[in-house]
């Protein structure tokens, strides 16, 4: 490790061929003479607050000459430089990470140490309300992608003096800030402990994807589709959970927060539901629940009928009633499926100007020509619409698409094997999700294993003041609300 010089030309030259002062634009260094010292500033253009370092630079250019001839450094910190964030360092490689990730470096003739002015400011968007967490009354802002803001909206939520906000660098290139937020009064230990070996544990040169990227390292299980961790960017949600005993994992240049430990029914509730009265809120959750359930299994079991009528109860005989089609109706199934996610592919990179048309286009292909050309029936059009309705009201982005992968499976080994496929797909499912686990949290929990409690307050949105226990399975340190 090598440490800062007294001599400033030596600091300097370091310096210069670390940033690659000269070769990169907007790298700044500056050459000041002040209070009688050779000075050196080096900073990164677009990072720093112009006004805050004119005003400290104005501070330094009215000192006397001889006024730092004795403890310099001292001097500056406590009285010269009148600034809430200043540190000091003798070590280069923290000074120049400090200086890539945006407060300037102050270098003194005669001082083995430098000083960090962070006066830094990032290009941020305001905060506002996410679009995949809209409510009908609420709270209408919502993280951003500094992750300063981000910590800043959630103490404004979370006033508690045990709420620890730990702070870490992940990637040896990219240098990422990462924090860790928990309430230390609530949260188990060990949850948080293994949330952050887990978090130091990661080895890479950078986190292009922001969150995504964390959530690989941290999650495993890269081949199953089920999020472990689930996603907001509404700073009510995430204090919600840490009033639980959850633990958040904030990225800096991303508008998502982790929140750890993450079971399956996490991923169904959504803030709309306690933005109601409790009735409706459970109604809506039940509504919910519906959705989600039949766009996993209505498309399969719906095929078993078609190809074995015979199963079809007296009172839904109805259903088997189908209009053949040019094409078989398993190919139907998976035509249209693979057709939607190319819509939906097409809609993300469609300009706004331009969805209105894509929208039309893809209603006269999917609802009207294709029918009456014979690529598809009437009957799987309907039921197909129904699965996708409820893949689109499940709250959790991930969720849902993992969901759809499930459905396409069951689909498929339903078309091998009939009923038996039907039955033993569904059967892998939930033994698939009762074996897995989200940082030590079962994943199907409180269903497997079984909580009466914990089921309850899934299955029904509860009234607030009767929600007067936290999750056991979270085992927090203060369990009573």
């Amino acid at each position: 490790m090598k440490r800062v010089s007294s001599r400033l030309s030596e600091n300097v030259s370091y310096m210069k061929t670390k940033l690659g002062v000269g070769k990169s634009f907007d790298v700044i260094y500056l050459d000041v003479h002040y209070a009688g010292k050779d000075m050196a500033l080096f900073m990164i253009d677009g990072f720093v607050k112009d006004d805050i370092l004119h005003y400290l630079m104005k501070l330094l250019s009215e000192l006397p000459d001889d006024v730092l001839d004795e403890q310099p450094l001292d001097k500056l910190l406590r009285t010269h430089l009148p600034y809430v964030e200043l540190d000091q360092t003798d070590d280069f490689e923290r000074i120049i990470d400090g200086v890539l990730a945006g407060p300037t470096a102050l270098f003194v003739d005669g001082m083995a140490k430098a000083i960090l002015i962070d006066a830094r400011t990032y290009p941020v968007r305001g905060p506002q309300e996410p679009d995949m967490e809209r409510v009908v009354r609420g709270a209408r802002d919502g993280y951003v992608e500094t992750i300063v803001f981000n910590t800043a909206l959630t103490r404004r939520r979370v006033r508690d003096r045990s709420l620890r906000m730990e702070y870490m660098q992940i990637g040896r290139r990219s240098k990422t800030d990462v924090c860790v937020c928990y309430i230390e009064d609530i949260a188990n230990a060990e949850i948080v402990e293994e949330v952050k070996q887990s978090l130091a544990k990661i080895d890479t040169d950078g986190l292009p994807m922001g969150e995504k990227t964390v959530e690989e390292f941290i999650s495993g299980r890269h081949f199953n589709p089920y999020p472990v961790v689930r996603y907001t960017e509404r700073p009510d949600t995430a204090a919600a959970h840490l009033y639980e005993g959850h633990v958040l994992i904030f990225v800096d240049g991303s508008p998502s927060v982790l929140i750890t430990p993450a079971t399956f029914w996490h991923h169904l509730q959504h803030a709309e539901e306690y933005r109601n009265k409790p009735i409706v809120g459970a109604y809506l959750r039940f509504v919910r629940f519906l959705a989600v359930w039949l766009s996993i299994f209505l498309l399969p079991l719906w095929y078993m009928w078609m190809k074995k009528p015979e199963l079809v109860p007296h009172a839904l005989s109805f259903v088997s009633k189908s209009t053949e089609g040019n094409i078989p109706l398993f190919g139907q199934i998976l035509l249209i499926e693979f057709g939607l996610d190319m819509l939906r592919m097409a809609a993300i990179h469609t300009p706004s100007a331009l969805a209105t048309a894509l929208g039309l286009v893809a209603a006269l292909m999917i609802g009207g020509i294709a029918v009456e050309v014979g690529l598809f029936s009437n009957e799987v059009i309907l039921y197909f619409a129904m699965a996708t309705i409820g893949t689109f009201a499940t709250p959790s982005y991930e969720l849902g698409l993992a969901n759809r992968l499930v459905r396409l499976a069951l689909l498929i080994v339903t078309a091998l094997f009939g009923v038996v496929g039907y039955v033993v797909g569904i059967t892998a499912w939930l033994v698939m999700l009762a074996r897995m686990q989200s940082f030590g949290v079962p994943y199907l929990w409180p269903f497997i294993p079984f909580s009466y409690r914990g089921m309850r307050d899934v299955l029904i949105r509860s009234p607030i003041p009767l929600k007067n226990r936290r999750p056991t399975v979270l085992h927090p340190k203060d369990p009573d609300r």
